[in-house]
């Protein structure tokens, strides 16, 4: 089992945001940060296309899969294939609200179910030697009592995991979306508190509405761990920080040149699919915020047309476009048809 440290920092698993392409970016940022895929479910493993499902990048690590799924069988079967793939975890689902996920007996309603949860994670460590971790919220619907989240971990811990990701908010099963679920039940952070207080042996890893490595460093304070979802997303370059001042990890700063420098050898990787690409231009929207120019970056990297024009020249361009380096480098002027 890892130390508790390797939970310090973690990049939360977002569906359709944290793919290979945008973990392959969040590592040019940081070599420290615990980074998460996005939920898959263990049909897709079983019955899908593995590969598209599994493959990564070895510059990815430490990494983990995330995990939907109910029965013990086919976690078990789906961690092994984590595991033989060159995963660093597992992780199972217990937080996720939408209706969609509700359908397959998994996410957030599993809170109701601790006893299921704890088969999962046994027949899932009898197979493993990986960790195998749990995100979770801190209640359903109107079950707003400390005991709740309580009692679940303590059923789960027993079952052999000892890391515990608590998203502390109420996960809403009726009534609100995925996004109004994040936003309007109310944060209660003291419980994630009082479960490492009750539980003083087991990792706890705080989750909600976390905005900067500020707020991050105020929560080690009482926990093990923290994990950011959309401010890393949508402010990457805070992760520029996170070895020196998480994990005390000095080392030569990366700079937003160099991150340019390296993606667009990776976009050459990617080749024709300009789905991919797109997609790494999508994930390298949050690059320069707060500068001047972001707006410029971010609306070149949304055309279409610049995309396929300047292929995996993208973001030197866009570099250009928003006033960080000479456009003429990039860009024919004497090109009509373009810019």
């Amino acid at each position: 089992m890892n130390s508790k440290d390797s939970w310090k920092f973690c990049v939360a698993p977002m569906l359709d945001w944290t793919d290979r392409h945008c973990r392959y970016f969040h590592r040019q940022l940081s070599r420290d940060a615990r980074l998460y895929t996005e939920m898959v479910t263990t049909g897709a493993l079983i019955y899908g296309d593995r590969p598209r499902h599994l493959d990564f990048n070895k510059e990815e690590h430490p990494v983990a899969l995330q995990l939907g799924g109910s029965d013990p069988k086919d976690m078990a079967a789906c961690a092994k294939l984590a595991q033989d793939w060159g995963y660093d975890e597992v992780n199972i689902n217990c937080g996720c609200p939408s209706e969609r996920v509700q359908k397959g007996s998994f996410g957030a309603c599993l809170m109701s179910e601790p006893a299921l949860v704890a088969d999962c994670i046994k027949a899932m460590r009898d197979a493993v030697d990986i960790p195998v971790t749990v995100k979770h919220r801190i209640g359903i619907d109107k079950i707003e009592n400390y005991d709740f989240v309580r009692d679940f971990v303590g059923t789960v811990s027993e079952a052999g995991t000892n890391v515990f990701i608590v998203h502390t908010r109420n996960a809403w099963l009726k009534g609100l979306s995925p996004k109004e679920n994040r936003e309007i039940p109310p944060l209660k952070r003291e419980f994630a508190y009082q479960l490492k207080k009750d539980f003083p042996e087991l990792i706890f890893v705080i989750n909600g509405a976390i905005q900067d490595l500020g707020q991050v460093e105020e929560q080690l304070k009482f926990v093990d761990g923290v994990m950011v979802g959309r401010a890393a997303y949508n402010t990457p370059w805070l992760l520029s920080d996170v070895d020196d001042r998480i994990y005390g990890d000095s080392h030569e700063p990366i700079t937003r040149e160099k991150v340019i420098e390296v993606m667009t050898e990776y976009l050459k990787t990617v080749g024709s699919d300009q789905r991919a690409v797109r997609a790494v231009c999508r994930h390298m929207h949050g690059l320069l915020t707060g500068l001047a120019g972001a707006k410029a970056w971010r609306r070149t990297l949304s055309d279409s047309a610049a995309i396929e024009h300047e292929g995996s020249n993208i973001f030197n361009y866009a570099y250009a476009k928003a006033g960080w380096s000479d456009i003429e480098r990039y860009w024919d002027a004497d090109d009509d048809n373009f810019g």
